[in-house]
């Protein structure tokens, strides 16, 4: 049944460990500081996935989750500046986190709202399914780069020789990182299976090493050696910590090193001494905190970077055919694995 303007079409969870269902919900009406947005494509995320089955950060039933979107701002609150136009074309992450699987909040339906500081506009050029791969992904990105201790304003130039390793830049978090690490000045040491090596080199990756190569770790920890450059750090976007750790306390030198770590910090992660490693969240210190460092990330930096195209969207898309009702069909085919993409669904 198509939405009409008052119902639209949304999956929902109607209790832990259900399979989805999809069901007319009323449209919401934005509160003062928010947007209602029609949505033309989703992208699948991990979190997506262990929210689904096991009701990662959802405390409300019946739950509708989702992260990723792109679409059409069709209705916007009171205090929403005039600037802000209906029928802008928008990509962001939602507030499905946040409200913990509210159900006007997630991003799998035809229809959510969101926090207008949330928000970046679609440059003409970049298609609905182009642009939903990136908004987790950038959050993630910066929120590694927050708990590394990078400035916001951090611009390393050739002769600082700063380095960086990228555990896993073929993923989703990791071919971001390899772009917004490329704008911070750093040379960057970027593991992939070699057959993501050109599509990374394109994305600005200055040294490539196959991640399945026995000698990997002394292949990077020579490569910064021969390169002169001083690497404190890495970004374990996803895959074995402890290559990550060997490469680093081959190179470190004195001081404590930082991992900036996408995946959750288990009571098993691997340690090292001498390196600090941290799960990459956003400021926590306030909702206020949290709030201006997103608008931040969406607003002051991916607006621009995306006009100007510096970021581009990655990685690749992977659409799954048949618009909101075959999210079952993303998400097991996510499960079943994905390598140098990311599922999409477009309604």
């Amino acid at each position: 049944m198509p939405s009409s303007a008052t119902h639209h079409l949304a999956a929902v969870i109607p209790s832990k460990g259900s399979p989805l269902e999809f069901v007319e919900r009323p449209t919401p009406t934005p509160g003062p500081d928010e947007l209602l947005i029609q949505v033309k494509a989703i992208a699948i995320n991990p979190i997506d996935y262990y929210r689904f089955l096991i009701g990662v950060f959802v405390d409300v039933y019946p739950a509708t989750i989702g992260s990723d979107y792109a679409g059409v701002i069709i209705a916007k609150g009171s205090n929403v500046a005039d600037n802000v136009k209906l029928g802008t074309r928008v990509l962001g992450v939602s507030a499905s986190f946040a409200s913990k699987g509210a159900p006007d909040y997630g991003a799998f339906q035809e229809r959510v709202l969101v926090p207008a500081s949330t928000v970046t506009p679609l440059p003409d050029a970049i298609s609905f399914a182009e642009a939903t791969v990136l908004p987790l992904a950038v959050l993630t990105a910066w929120a590694g780069w927050y708990q590394l201790g990078l400035p916001r304003n951090t611009k390393f130039t050739p002769a600082d020789k700063k380095g960086l390793i990228i555990w896993g830049g073929a993923s989703s978090v990791g071919s971001v990182v390899v772009q917004a690490a490329r704008l911070l000045g750093f040379t960057t040491y970027v593991t992939a299976s070699e057959k993501h090596h050109a599509y990374l080199n394109s994305l600005g990756a200055t040294r490539l090493f196959d991640y399945k190569d026995a000698e990997v770790v002394d292949k990077i920890a020579n490569a910064i050696k021969e390169d002169g450059v001083s690497v404190q750090s890495a970004y374990h976007a996803i895959g074995d910590l402890h290559s990550t750790l060997d490469v680093l306390l081959k190179v470190k030198g004195e001081g404590i090193a930082k991992v900036a770590h996408a995946p959750p910090i288990q009571s098993d992660t691997p340690k090292a001494d001498g390196i600090e490693v941290k799960f990459v969240i956003p400021p926590m210190d306030s909702p206020e905190a949290t709030a201006e460092f997103i608008q931040f990330v969406f607003t002051d930096w991916l607006e621009g970077k995306l006009a100007t195209g510096e970021i581009v969207p990655s990685p690749r898309v992977q659409l799954v055919a048949g618009g909101l009702r075959s999210l079952p069909k993303a998400l097991d085919e996510w499960k079943n694995g994905v390598s140098g993409a990311k599922i999409v669904v477009e309604l």
